[in-house]
């Protein structure tokens, strides 16, 4: 049942409690958990709750923030971030999908937000970064020429899997991708593979890394997707209503 839930813009203050649903979520991938050694979910969450402000107000002219909240409570369920293409016409390009845009703040809101992101700890073990960029290789390879809206960031709360929280973020997206008349792109981990296919995206490359040596169970997989903009309404609809939710996760991202 998704009729409790609501999909909705973001602001600063919501920033903890996006940290406090993000890095549960992401302390699930065993590849990402490798690089805090010697840290807790508890530990790194406290230091992402401090740099969240800042990361939200970081590139409003093409940077997309939105949450998933319980109705009742107003609880966040769970987040996603997307981030639109660059254009020649950068005032283009900030006036596109404005419900999703973090509303602005004061200057020294600003300064206080980076403040607390430059205060925070996010020293993080740098081993894997070797197969990272081989991913991140890929991407850019896959992306490069294209207008894409790209699907950056997306977290459900352990708690709150099964629910279709993330399959109602990534349409309300697609929607909006869509008006634009823009494909999506994802780089997505194994976890979130069925909540991509459901919304119709389709598969155009992947890359299975060993990380055994680095104590991950030897199968980093990342899976790079495409939404095609260019459907009917009535078989976009279609596909909308049936997409469920299955797990989360885009990329082993390390900036939050």
């Amino acid at each position: 049942m998704t009729s409790h839930i609501i999909i909705t813009s973001c602001t600063i203050a919501d920033g903890p409690a996006i940290a406090r649903n993000n890095i549960p979520a992401f302390w699930t991938d065993s590849t990402w958990v490798l690089i805090w050694p010697g840290k807790t979910c508890e530990y790194v969450t406290a230091q992402a709750a401090r740099r969240m402000p800042a990361t939200l107000l970081k590139d409003p002219a093409h940077v997309r923030h939105q949450k998933a909240i319980n109705a009742q409570s107003g609880a966040i369920l769970g987040y996603v971030r997307w981030v639109l293409p660059r254009v020649d016409d950068e005032n283009a390009a900030g006036s596109g999908w404005t419900t999703a845009r973090v509303p602005a703040v004061s200057e020294a809101q600003q300064r206080e937000a980076e403040r607390e992101r430059d205060a925070a700890d996010w020293k993080y073990d740098r081993a894997l970064d070797d197969l990272d960029e081989q991913v991140l290789g890929m991407k850019r390879r896959l992306m490069d020429g294209k207008r894409y809206m790209l699907l950056d960031y997306l977290a459900v709360h352990p708690d709150n899997r099964g629910q279709g929280i993330g399959s109602m973020l990534v349409n309300s997206g697609i929607k909006e991708a869509r008006k634009l008349g823009l494909d999506v792109f994802v780089h997505g981990m194994k976890a979130g593979l069925g909540v991509y296919k459901r919304a119709g995206f389709r598969l155009v490359d992947q890359m299975n890394l060993n990380d055994s040596e680095y104590g991950g169970k030897g199968d980093y997989g990342s899976y790079f997707l495409v939404k095609e903009a260019e459907k009917g309404k009535a078989e976009s609809e279609e596909e909308d209503e049936k997409a469920e939710e299955g797990s989360n996760f885009t990329k082993t991202v390390k900036e939050v």
